[in-house]
């Protein structure tokens, strides 16, 4: 039986499926496009699509989009505390970022731009006060080293011995 999806026709030339964070099946198809052919891609891919919906039901099951009351403690809370912990590990590993923003990213804690801004999620704030360390160190550590290398990672466990464990809070 096929799943209940979303299709989007466009210019492309072939057939895929996604699975939306908020766990919608969505199809994008070429313009003309058979529907025969896209129900076939679809039973064909089912599999797929029921392994990776049930993993996206899990994600919104263990980390539930904030209520808005919920969101703006959080983002209060984003601006009280990362300032202070962003200062601590900068003086700390010796390096100098030259700006802090907070934002709304849903799918990246943190960044560091080539200028050397940091800007964290305010989302960032609904995980333990270990795995928010370790995202202040990452991204204090691409100051110095812009890529995932092995430098990179010595960097970080020169302050943070305990990373692996730490990044795997935000797994969960």
């Amino acid at each position: 039986m096929p799943f209940p999806y979303e299709l989007i026709r466009s210019r492309r030339r072939t057939l895929a499926v996604e699975i939306t964070r908020d766990a919608r099946i969505v199809v994008r198809a070429p313009s003309r496009c058979p529907k025969q052919e896209i129900e076939r891609f679809i039973n064909s891919h089912q599999d797929w699509i029921s392994v990776h919906l049930e993993q996206a039901r899990e994600r919104m099951a263990q980390h539930p989009e904030p209520t808005a009351e919920e969101a703006a403690a959080l983002r209060a809370r984003a601006a009280a505390e990362l300032p202070v912990k962003l200062a601590h590990y900068a003086e700390l590993m010796g390096l100098h970022p030259t700006g802090l923003r907070i934002t709304s990213a849903r799918t990246r804690f943190g960044s560091c731009s080539a200028k050397n801004s940091i800007c964290f999620s305010w989302r960032l704030m609904q995980y333990p006060d270990a795995a928010v360390d370790y995202v202040v160190v990452h991204e204090l550590a691409h100051i110095r080293e812009k890529n995932h290398g092995r430098a990179f990672y010595a960097l970080v466990e020169q302050f943070l011995p305990d990373w692996r464990e730490r990044r795997a809070l935000l797994k969960e």
